[in-house]
């Protein structure tokens, strides 16, 4: 007997005439092997007084029940479990529908079986497993059987996954054209291939070369129709064998429409390592599919930029590659990218290879500038949770805690059996003093809510015993108490922090993101309605002793004699007055943070004799500061700010929640009121730059700023009433795509950019009216200057009327 040790790639239960058999691909340093696990079981638990019901009815049912089994596990509250076990999960699936049917709880009925004998192992990414014996150890993909398997350390076993990039281009009803490919390594060489339907006649060149794309007919694949193109593709992917394939919409657009032309042709889209067709699954709640191909991972780029907490004004490939890369899909004209994507299938298939491999290529970029591939692994090592996985907050606390739960003796809770009829509350902010202030400090207390968990011991278990002994636990709010030793969170989440400190020492950033997402999940799992361990007790005694800290930090700040003018989470908004320099406002914001720290060791040592595990920081030194009111009121606004910061000598603008960085405002508004604003901080004269930007807007040469742009999030249809600016101008342009015969581009959600006309919203590119300057400069302008200008005691009416007097 020896061992395997590698990194999971995709995980499978299926019923076999045997059983339920364990299907695990690993890649290990000697390539990628199978290894199946036999005998395993699903199990669910059911509360021991209702066992002989639920044997009864199962058995009544025609149902196999392979074991019965009275653990020493018992629920939250408190009730002894007996566990189920089946051979099949057709027949756990039954079961499980049959119990509820007659109203008979069932704990963790939500487990498959693969995920199981990981997560009770503790089991994340990296594996160990013990083989028994070797099915086919001469095939490319070794077939293994094991039958125990342990935790590997991560940093003792390390592997490298390969990556090719996939983009298909096609008509508009489907038909392909081409499918590129690009790699900057599988298999020892770079690939950049592109499969096309046709032949190399329709060409206008030998060779093209575009944004460092070189690509020449021999990198060209040619393919005499559509069903030559799968089954080259397909033989392609077998042959060159990647680990990962990533994509924009890879899954949603590429594959679905791959699997859906394979259909039409008859053709087994088996591009699986076990040489089978992929495994198609759908949300239940939305029209999302999921895509399992045994040994492959499919990774798509949007949605792992999401979960990696990236925010794009679009998530379109051309809009993030710009920002991200500064480099551009290879399309002349964006608005017609069909058209022109047709044209050159007609007449220059080459110039449409180009276009079809930049694209696979900008994607590889993103991928290698974000270290995603980087972020995921990790993610998937800390958690449990695929590489593949969206979102997963909720399963990735769960495969932690989980297995700690059940050696301590208990089955997780079901969704809805926490307390109800509390909310707790969210993040406090403060009442903030609006006005103009020079040298405000911002002191942030790090990672809050997991600070908070891991000083207080808030934890689902925790809670459950420190209600059953009130004597020496740590009283939470609404009536929770905390036991001192019987816990789980704090100490995952101190593992977590030590983890994320050696990723800062090594200037790991892609670990140190994945960790700090993660940690701060913890607290909107524990708050979500969505989590098994949902209770607002828990949630409740993290968010409330969070605005306790910040009121009590406000008050020792003030005690001291410094103003506070806002606060908002985890941040306090300090103004320590005008005089102070910026070396002599830095040293008093450390001096400020240490002071704090230690009043709150002291606090909670007096208080609750518990260590405190706050850490307030001195963050930022604002060397000016605007605050602003609720626009028509006195009133100072929340979450929404602007300053000027000295960053490695050179002075930048700050900017939260104000038109600048808000996407549904004009390009025209965010320079407006960046430059603004610098005059302001710099008490410069804003007068004539003032009068300057509203002739230019009326005189028409800002029009190319005047572009708004917004989402479009259900169907056209489904806006009944309200309907907003961007919908009518998305309507009005499909009217004139329908009576040109042309493509409707905005019926099924996307983006659309518009203007303001006088005769209202218009589509970019369906513009038939004169711009509405006036209304520009009433909403645009004056709404930006306005929130400013009355603290240098001034308006825009005032400023504009003195420029239209001189006319």
């Amino acid at each position: 007997m020896h061992s395997i040790t590698g990194f999971i790639l995709t995980r499978q239960a299926i019923d076999t005439r045997k059983g339920i058999v364990l299907h695990y691909w690993l890649k290990t340093p000697d390539g990628a092997k199978q290894i199946t696990v036999y005998d395993e079981k699903a199990v669910f638990f059911v509360e021991s007084n209702d066992s002989e019901q639920a044997i009864a009815l199962i058995e009544n049912e025609g149902i196999r029940l392979a074991k019965v089994n009275a653990l020493n596990l018992k629920t939250f509250a408190q009730q002894p479990v007996t566990a189920l076990y089946f051979d099949l999960l057709r027949d756990y699936y039954r079961a499980r529908e049959c119990l509820k049917d007659h109203k008979i709880k069932c704990y963790e009925d939500d487990f498959r079986p693969e995920d199981r004998f990981l997560m009770e192992r503790f089991v994340t990414a990296s594996a160990e497993f013990s083989i028994e014996y070797v099915i086919d150890e001469d095939a490319i993909h070794p077939h293994y059987v094991a039958k125990k398997c342990r935790s590997v350390d991560k940093d003792v076993h390390q592997v490298s996954l390969s990556m090719v990039s996939l983009d298909l281009e096609c008509s508009l009803q489907g038909e392909l054209f081409s499918v590129g490919l690009y790699s900057h390594e599988l298999k020892g060489q770079q690939v950049k291939t592109v499969f096309m339907i046709g032949d190399e006649s329709v060409t206008s060149s030998e060779k093209l070369k575009q944004d460092e794309i070189d690509i020449t007919l021999e990198q060209v694949i040619w393919c005499r129709d559509e069903k030559h193109l799968l089954h080259s593709l397909i033989d392609w992917l077998n042959v060159y064998d990647p680990d990962v394939i990533i994509g924009w919409n890879v899954v949603q657009f590429d594959f679905n429409l791959l699997q859906k032309r394979c259909q039409l042709h008859h053709i087994e889209f088996v591009i699986g390592r076990d040489k089978r067709p992929p495994r198609w699954r759908k949300q239940r709640t939305s029209e999302q599919h999921f895509i399992d191909i045994s040994g492959r991972v499919v990774i798509d780029g949007i949605d792992v930029l999401k979960t990696a907490t990236y925010n794009f004004d679009s998530f379109s490939l051309e809009n993030v590659s710009s920002e991200l890369l500064g480099l551009h899909k290879k399309v002349d004209d964006a608005d017609n990218r069909i058209k022109e994507i047709l044209d050159n299938f007609t007449h220059d298939k080459l110039a449409l290879a180009a276009y079809n491999l930049q694209d696979c290529r900008l994607v590889t970029l993103i991928f290698e500038k974000t270290q995603m591939l980087e972020f995921a692994m990790l993610r998937a090592e800390l958690t449990g949770l695929s590489l593949d996985r969206v979102g997963g907050s909720v399963a990735a606390f769960t495969n932690l805690y989980l297995p700690k739960l059940h050696r301590a003796g208990y089955v997780a809770p079901n969704l809805g059996d926490g307390m109800k009829g509390l909310v707790s509350p969210g993040g406090f902010v403060m009442e903030s003093i609006p006005g103009l202030y020079k040298n405000v400090l911002v002191l942030d207390f790090k990672s809050l809510y997991p600070s908070i968990i891991r000083s207080f011991n808030i934890d689902p278990m925790g809670m459950v015993e420190g209600l059953r002994d009130k004597s020496n636990a740590i009283e939470g709010f609404d009536g929770a108490y905390f036991s001192r030793d019987k816990h789980f969170l704090p100490d995952i989440i101190n593992q977590l922090w030590r983890e994320r400190d050696k990723a800062k020492i090594d200037n790991n950033a892609a670990l140190s993101q994945a960790i700090k997402i993660i940690m701060n999940s913890f607290y909107g799992v524990l708050g979500s309605t969505g989590c098994r361990f949902f209770d607002p007790r828990l949630s409740g005694s993290i968010t409330k002793r969070g605005h306790e800290l910040l009121n009590t930090t406000k008050d020792w700040i003030e005690d001291k004699g410094y103003q506070v003018i806002y606060g908002d989470t985890d941040s306090i908004f300090v103004h320590v007055g005008d005089d102070l320099s910026e070396k002599e406002c830095n040293a008093l914001g450390k001096t400020l943070a240490s002071y704090i720290n230690e009043k709150w060791q002291q606090t909670l040592k007096a208080r609750f004799a518990i260590e405190s595990e706050l850490e307030l920081e001195f963050e930022t030194h604002f060397l000016q500061f605007f605050m602003p009111t609720i626009r028509g009121a006195d009133v100072g606004t929340k979450k929404r700010y602007a300053g000027l910061v000295n960053k490695n000598g050179q002075q930048q603008l700050v900017f939260k929640g104000l038109e600048s960085v808000r996407t549904d405002w004009t390009q025209l508004a965010k320079n407006f009121q960046r430059e603004l604003y610098q005059k302001v901080f710099a008490q410069q004269p804003v007068e004539e730059y003032i009068q300057q930007v509203v002739k230019q807007t009326r005189n028409g040469e800002l029009d190319d700023q005047l572009v708004y742009r917004k989402r479009i999030r259900r169907k056209l249809e489904q806006y009944v009433k309200n309907v907003p600016p961007h919908i009518k101008a998305a309507r009005l342009a499909d009217e004139q795509n329908k009576k040109a015969g042309k493509p409707l581009k905005f019926q099924n959600r996307g983006t659309v950019e518009y203007y303001l006309t006088t005769s209202g919203p218009q589509a970019k590119g369906y513009v038939n009216a004169p711009l509405d300057y006036d209304l520009y400069v009433e909403r645009q302008l004056k709404s930006v200057a306005d929130a400013i200008l009355p603290f240098i005691d001034t308006n825009f009416d005032k400023i504009v009327d003195v420029q239209m007097q001189l006319f």
